[in-house]
Formats: structure tokens, sequence, C-alpha cells
């Protein structure tokens, strides 16, 4: 959740050594790259023909193993190198007119890594969080910016840090950032079911006359994405073809794409051919 630019494709780290695989991916990296331009544009200038999503949901995997493969010494550089991205990412989206967009930046399973980590990942959170609230091109662009999960579980400091970037960000309604911190989305369900029943008790209604006029549509308000349109396309990087739990009860008629990138890696590239590969399908709904 950064808007700092990542460093230009094929870069290489100031080191003194380097494994020779290494350094010769990074040599092809090099070389292909003029080729990648080429085609780059060629895409962008055929984007505005494609059927485009709405709403993108993005699970950014892999910020671990890219730290680990680009040698950055910790798993926190790779968390931070991610973060970098995800502004980036957005304005490709917002570019394609794509109004909203979910992104997963920690699960409720993340809580059983190292404490070490996850400090490192609360500290940086709240950092980008208080980004978000005073950045510039969010107030321009327009964009409200909402949390999913359990928030009551994280640090006091990260809660307050949410509550000011919601509220900085409540009046508007162009585009739309969804960011699921200590979510699961079984847990979601579970949730949305809980409180649909306490409401109902609220009102003195028993527990038959709610399951006699019970249906799928019922809880749908109490969803953490109540009000916003179900996920077109969910992409996840790093290669894992899976959704582990990502907004499991919204993305029944979504279209995946799985793209072998690390997240913090991403490129532009990768967001257009998901985009073409999203229009070429067609979405039946189960017609």
């Amino acid at each position: 959740m950064s808007v700092f630019d990542s460093a230009e494709p094929g870069a290489i780290p100031a080191r003194e050594t380097r494994p020779a695989s290494e350094l010769w991916r990074r040599v092809k990296a090099l070389i292909k790259w003029p080729f990648y331009v080429v085609y780059q544009r060629r895409l962008e200038s055929k984007v505005r023909t494609w059927r485009l999503p709405r709403h993108i949901g993005l699970i950014m995997d892999g910020n671990r193993r890219f730290a680990r493969q680009q040698g950055l010494g910790n798993v926190s550089a790779g968390h931070f190198r991610g973060a970098e991205k995800l502004w980036e990412v957005l304005n490709w989206c917002y570019e394609a007119d794509v109004s909203t967009v979910t992104v997963w930046s920690m699960s409720l399973d993340n809580f059983n890594r190292s404490a070490k980590e996850v400090r490192a990942l609360f500290d940086l959170f709240e950092e980008k969080t208080r980004e978000l609230t005073n950045h510039d091109d969010v107030h321009q662009k327009g964009i409200r910016v909402r949390f999913l999960g359990q928030i009551e579980l994280l640090p006091e400091s990260l809660q307050t840090a949410i509550r000011e970037a919601e509220a900085a960000t409540s009046g508007y309604d162009r585009y739309r950032l969804n960011i699921a911190m200590a979510y699961g989305g079984r847990e979601e369900i579970a949730s949305a079911f809980r409180n649909y029943l306490l409401d109902n008790s609220a009102v003195g209604r028993s527990l038959d006359e709610v399951a006699d006029e019970f249906s799928a549509s019922s809880i749908e308000r109490y969803l953490y994405t109540s009000g916003q349109p179900e996920p077109d396309l969910i992409l996840r990087t790093s290669g894992e073809v899976r959704l582990s739990g990502f907004l499991l009860w919204q993305s029944t008629y979504s279209e995946y794409y799985f793209c072998d990138t690390h997240w913090p890696a991403l490129r532009k590239i990768d967001l257009l051919r998901a985009l073409r590969s999203y229009s070429s399908r067609q979405r039946r709904r189960g017609r």
C-alpha cells in the first residue's frame, strides 16, 4: 500500500557477489526488455476494445519468495517492495477504468507467522495506511478506502490509522479500494450469519420465522463488501493456483487468472494479459 515507484525492471541491486544463475537470469531479462516494451504498447493500444471488469480482486502473493530470490536479506524487505508495488498496480487498473479493486494484504492465517514478521507487517501497514489518508492522488482521483476483516484483532494504533483513512475518504465514490486485512473468507461468512441472526433476534423474531424466510440474499448486506459489485476477475500472483479463502461468497461467478510472477515483480504486461484473458471468456453465470 505504497505510493512509491518500484525499481526499473531488470535493475540489479548493489551487491558484491551474486550466483551465476541469478546473473544469467537478469541478463536474459535485460535482453528481453525491449521486446516486452513493444508488446506492452501493442496491448495498451487494444485495451479499450476489450470487455473490462468493473471489480478486480488481487491476491498479492510472493513477497517472501521475491525477497529470497532477490537476496534482499530478510522477508520484511519483500513485504516493503510488495507495498511499493500496490499503488503502481492500482494506477494501471484505474487507467483501464476498473472502478473497484479489492486487495488481500494479510490473512488470519498470517498471524501464525513469527512474531517479528507479524510486528513488521503491522508497522508497515500503519505507515502505508497513514500515507493513503494524506496522499494527493487518493483525493484527486476520489478513491474511497475501506478495510475488510477482523480489524479489532489489529494493534490499536493501526486501527486508529484505518479509521482515519476511511473517514478521510468516505465522501468519495469515483473509485473504491478495499483492503482485506486480518481477513478470512470463512470467517466473513460466519460473521455475516451471526449478525443476521442477532439482528432478527433483537426485533423478537423466532428461529423458526428466520429459517422460513432465509435465502442466500438474506446475509448479503452483512458481508464486508455490502453495496459493492462482486469481483468480475480475481488475479493471484506467484504461481499458486488456489483462492485460500479470498472473497469466498462474492467470487461465485468470478473469473480467475493465475500469474507466475511474484507480486513485487508484477509488470503492467501481466495485468494486461489478465484483462485480455478476461475479455475473451464467456460469462454464462450458470445459463
